[in-house]
């Protein structure tokens, strides 16, 4: 593990981000913002976007309804290979350079399915939920699937201001094999605990995300940090805090490499003080089959595509794999 006295230096700042207004009919104004909040930290806030207030406080109701169960009751939805439903604390590794331990949190994964007979029935990461028993849990699924699709809404609404402001057409990331069928997951996530840095404990470790973009609801606990600079020694962390109505948003390394490096991929973490914490993040990848190459609005004779060319679901499955890979040393 590395010296934490030379990693990090003291948290002193609470992080100011753009917000994004989804309302605003001047998509063109949006996408400005949206492409100095991608370059400088790859975070930002959205308001306006549509998801009712009563929804929102439904699912996180729910939520918490899940995680107060029993072990016993939890456990028979546990997480198949497929990565959908129940994970346990410390199932997770995010950051094992830095971590004696996994993360400090239990989640519960809801994936795109897909049709069952349709042309994505056989791939790997499309699969039916899991989902918990409706006599101990009534709604329970109801609620979830509902704002599921809400969430992706959302982010289809974001990814057409980020096309303007990658200077693509604003519909660029509606095709079929992009966003057209996209692979989403919805992850409930309850945090439990005290962190504590200088001896790597975490309620989620240091991380980026691997996807496209991620759309997270949280409560008003504080918790989540970003890094805006990854490369600095020491690393530099500022908390983000909750903004009424609002959703943060953050890019994951997909993006990043399709944008050819333009747009950034934030490294974030989760600290505990010892309250119960809960959030729900999603997070949204193209379609099983789409090839991430450099976009053609990236690269130049001057600045060369950075990454070469693969496929969306080969991408996934090795950072799916990486993330859980302690399972096997254990």
């Amino acid at each position: 593990m590395e010296n934490k006295n030379q990693k990090e230096v003291l948290i002193i700042e609470v992080s100011t981000l753009t917000c994004i207004d989804l309302a605003n009919s001047d998509l063109h104004q949006s996408a400005v913002l949206l492409k100095q909040a991608c370059s400088d930290s790859g975070f930002f806030y959205v308001i306006n976007h549509g998801i009712s207030k009563e929804l929102n406080d439904q699912a996180f109701e729910q939520s918490k309804k899940f995680f107060a169960l029993p072990l016993e009751e939890k456990m028979k939805v546990l997480r198949n290979e497929k990565f959908r439903g129940y994970a346990p604390l410390c199932d997770q590794l995010l950051d094992p350079n830095n971590q004696v331990r996994g993360d400090y949190k239990e989640g519960f994964t809801i994936g795109t399915e897909g049709p069952k007979n349709g042309p994505f029935r056989d791939k790997p990461l499309y699969s039916p939920n899991i989902w918990p028993n409706p006599d101990v849990l009534p709604g329970w699924r109801e609620t979830m699937e509902k704002y599921y699709q809400e969430a992706l809404r959302v982010c289809k609404s974001i990814a057409r201001i980020m096309a303007l402001a990658l200077d693509l057409h604003v519909n660029y990331f509606d095709a079929p094999e992009m966003l057209g069928n996209p692979i989403a997951d919805m992850i409930l996530f309850h945090y439990e605990g005290v962190s504590n840095p200088s001896k790597g404990i975490y309620a989620c470790g240091a991380h980026c995300d691997f996807g496209m973009l991620s759309l997270l609801a949280t409560d008003d606990v504080m918790g989540l940090q970003i890094c805006k600079d990854k490369d600095l020694k020491p690393q530099k962390w500022e908390y983000v805090p909750s903004i009424k109505g609002a959703y943060i948003v953050n890019l994951g390394n997909l993006l990043e490499r399709w944008s050819n490096g333009f747009f950034k991929s934030t490294l974030h973490r989760v600290l505990g003080n010892g309250q119960d914490r809960y959030s729900i993040p999603f997070f949204v990848k193209p379609s099983h089959d789409s090839i991430i190459e450099c976009l053609p609005t990236c690269h130049s004779e001057d600045n060369p595509p950075k990454y070469p060319a693969i496929k969306c679901s080969v991408y996934l499955s090795q950072h799916y794999k990486a993330a859980h890979a302690h399972h096997k040393q254990t």
